[in-house]
């Protein structure tokens, strides 16, 4: 049986010599969830495990050179419970160290946390991981922090109940993460994007949105492989489809939609030109859920993105639903674990399904592994089995059952297994042993050098007044390559000839550095550079600094409401976040103010952020108000320092919260509809890491109360974060309003 495996290898996308081996991303060196080890563990014991380390998860744990990385989460209740990355000595659990993250104002409930994994650089062994309200971290091997990203308030990226968050993707120099954002202007509406950074530097190097409108979130980590020369990744997305994405430059190469929700499982490469695929939702051409086909992959890299229809399907088996757990390749089969708790063996090449064993009520999230001709295989309800897959009849070889779930999927490293549940990770197998990868390639072809298309780096960028960015030209090769670093000969504002917002950016160019003066206006535009006989954009924004103010009376009303042709609108600024689809600025009482729109029941709630990330030490203040009668009424509030503060009309309170399970205290307060109220806030932060939320509130047309209405405690207070409006009505029934927006430096 190992033979025919080790002969498989042939086909696969092997990885280039590397600095750094091991388990290094959460479907192992092969991308397929196989490991190539031997004498591996045929049983699973609890309590008799290697060792054994206290952590609560649902992911995957990566290895490289005797370190472990796990994601979970810790504590018992309310702040308390935080996410964690640890790193720990493979061999004896010994910890080597951890860093603790505080979620904040996202949407996840429950414990429903790291469910995600790190994944390790091959070339540098650094750690890089997507949190589950968005919060992108990279630290070296030592914990040493390299850089981050809150992507929410970036990039506007959407958070939802579940916290999942996959597992980032590293590539060549570039470490790429894929989510849901709603960002500005061309890519204001929400979609399925993938966003990749220098993985050193943490710079944006590209975004790409490959797919349609998003029905769902899907955390597919991408799969890496070749087309006519150009690096290429596989991925599925929320909107339904496979995407095929270039992976130097983020262009769309292909698509293939595959069902009327998100896809989640990690797809598989089979030989050179085939892509298996499995979802769990409804399907497109029939009322029934769930999926696996096999794909033929288009040989020739295309001018434009193609779309690929049911033509390019060599096999079909609408047996496998699975919603979120992912396929393991070896020895020719895929093996899937489905929803309703079935694992099968399928044939690679023809689809046809060769056995089936029932081994749960159910699957949610956890995926099988593969080595040394067994399977091994956890179960949402806590089943871990040891399989031997190539037995015609008794395949069990062990089985047990722990008292808590299993999410995650089963690492190999050095002769030993490792499984995180949502009490423990475990790890069973010798002390010693060596880690077996797979062999590595002979490498790139010589880079062409002939420089055919420039890169911007940033690609994005948010500047506020005062700030300065540096940037980098690239010049890449034919296949998407980078050849050399360019110096520019010339910068200048660019408008796309179909943009239906002239809008420049107030920031100017010397050499490659660009500043936005201490007066710089809030804008958003983007750039043109020449090099080398060619050109590139760069876009981006002036955000709100500290002084910002805002009344909205410059902004013409242009429009018409969609849902009542007698009210005059227009939007509000560019450079708010995912705002314009969001939000009208009106006439009212007087003045023009900022109404939340109700023509799609999707943005009954939104928070739009309008500053910088690491903004600290701020009030923020303004007038705020809700249609309604006493039985319905709306929530009105701003965003400051990653708390929300908010005037609850249903409640007639007002409240300070982040995450409304972690940190959420209240006081009653009389709100009437119609009626403007001041609402302020400011975050106090001690020098121990504690803090306290202010906030007070008051009718507009009263002098303001000497004391804070509400002052919260926190225990881990919040360092830094942008300042947003927030609005929820429930069903897009009452409106909310806000005007006179103030942001000061305390």
């Amino acid at each position: 049986m190992m033979r025919s495996f080790t002969l498989f290898l042939a086909s696969l996308a092997l990885p280039l010599a590397a600095d750094v081996s091991g388990w290094l991303n959460w479907r192992g060196p092969l991308q397929t969830g196989a490991s190539l080890e031997s004498g591996l563990p045929s049983k699973t014991e609890p309590g008799k495990e290697l060792w054994t380390y206290e952590l609560k998860g649902a992911g995957t744990p990566v290895i490289a050179d005797g370190l472990l990385y796990a994601f979970g989460f810790t504590g018992g209740t309310g702040e308390d419970v935080r996410e964690k990355l640890v790193c720990l000595d493979a061999v004896t659990g010994e910890k080597k160290w951890e860093r603790l993250f505080s979620d904040y104002i996202s949407d996840v409930v429950y414990e429903r946390y790291g469910i995600g994994s790190p994944v390790i650089d091959p070339e540098t062994g650094n750690v890089y991981l997507q949190l589950s309200n968005g919060r992108c971290v990279a630290f070296t091997r030592d914990g040493d922090p390299l850089w981050e990203h809150s992507l929410m308030e970036e990039l506007g990226r959407l958070t939802f109940p579940n916290g999942r968050t996959g597992s980032p993707a590293v590539f060549d120099h570039l470490v790429i993460f894929h989510c849901v954002t709603a960002n500005w202007g061309t890519n204001g509406p929400a979609q399925d994007r993938f966003y990749a950074f220098d993985k050193q530097s943490g710079e944006l190097v590209w975004y790409s949105s490959p797919g349609t409108r998003p029905v769902d979130s899907s955390f597919c980590m991408p799969v890496f492989g070749k087309i006519g020369g150009h690096d290429v990744f596989y991925a599925g997305t929320g909107c339904g489809n496979i995407v095929c994405v270039d992976a130097n430059t983020g262009d769309p190469v292909w698509r293939f939609e595959l069902s009327n929700g998100g896809v989640n499982s990690q797809v598989l490469l089979h030989g050179d030109d085939k892509l298996i695929a499995v979802h769990g939702k409804e399907n497109l051409d029939a009322s029934t859920k769930g999926r696996m086909v096999c794909l033929k992959i288009p040989t020739e890299y295309p001018d434009e993105q193609l779309v690929l229809d049911a033509g390019a399907e060599v096999w079909r088996n609408d047996e496998p639903v699975a919603f979120t757990s992912s396929p393991v390749l070896a020895e020719g089969k895929v093996f899937i674990t489905t929803a309703t708790g079935e694992l099968l063996g399928i044939d690679a090449e023809s689809g046809d399904t060769l056995w089936s064993e029932k081994l749960a009520p159910d699957q949610i999230h956890a995926s099988p592994a593969f080595g040394d001709s067994k399977l091994y295989v956890p179960m949402f309800d806590g089943a871990f089995y040891v399989l031997d897959p190539g037995q015609e009849t008794d395949k069990h070889l062990y089985e047990h059952k722990f008292e808590e779930a299993c999410l995650g999927a089963p690492a190999i490293w050095a002769g030993k297994v490792y499984l995180i549940t949502k009490e423990k990770l475990h790890c069973w197998g010798p002390a010693e042993g060596s880690f077996e990868g797979a062999p590595a390639s002979a490498g790139p072809a010589e880079t062409a050098q002939e420089i055919s298309r420039l890169q911007v780096v940033p690609a994005e960028f948010a500047l506020k007044p005062g700030d300065s960015q540096d940037f980098t030209i690239f010049g890449l090769n034919a296949t998407g390559q980078r050849v050399k670093e360019l110096t520019p000969e010339k910068w200048e504002t660019f408008i796309p000839p179909t943009a239906k917002v002239k809008a420049t950016v107030d920031a100017s160019f010397e050499g490659a550095t660009l500043s936005a003066a201490d007066d710089a206006k809030l804008s958003a535009g983007a750039f043109k550079v020449t090099a080398n006989g060619l050109s590139a954009t760069t876009r981006g924004r002036v955000v709100a600094g500290y002084g910002y103010e805002e009344d909205f009376e410059e902004v013409e009303l242009t429009m018409t409401n969609p849902l009542d042709e007698a009210e005059a609108v227009n939007f509000p600024p560019l450079p708010w976040l995912g705002a314009r689809i969001k939000w009208h600025v009106l006439e009212r009482d007087g003045s023009k103010v900022i109404a939340n729109r109700l023509d799609n029941i999707l943005f009954q709630r939104t928070m739009n952020f309008f500053g910088s990330a690491d903004m600290s030490n701020y009030v923020l203040e303004g007038e705020v108000m809700t249609d309604g009668n006493r039985r319905i009424m709306s929530t009105v509030g701003f965003v400051n320092q990653r708390y929300l503060v908010t005037l609850v009309g249903n409640s007639q309170i007002l409240e300070v919260s982040s995450n409304h399970e972690r940190v959420k205290q209240s006081v009653k307060f009389r709100i009437r509809p119609n009626t403007w109220y001041h609402l302020k806030s400011w975050v106090e932060r001690q020098d121990d890491g504690t803090g306290t939320v202010h906030a007070k509130a008051w009718p507009r047309d009263e002098e303001e109360p000497a004391d804070w209405t509400l002052s919260v405690p926190v225990k881990h207070c919040h360092p830094h974060g942008a300042p947003a409006v927030f609005a929820f009505s429930p069903q897009s029934q009452k409106r909310v309003y806000i005007d006179n927006i103030k942001l000061t430096k305390k």
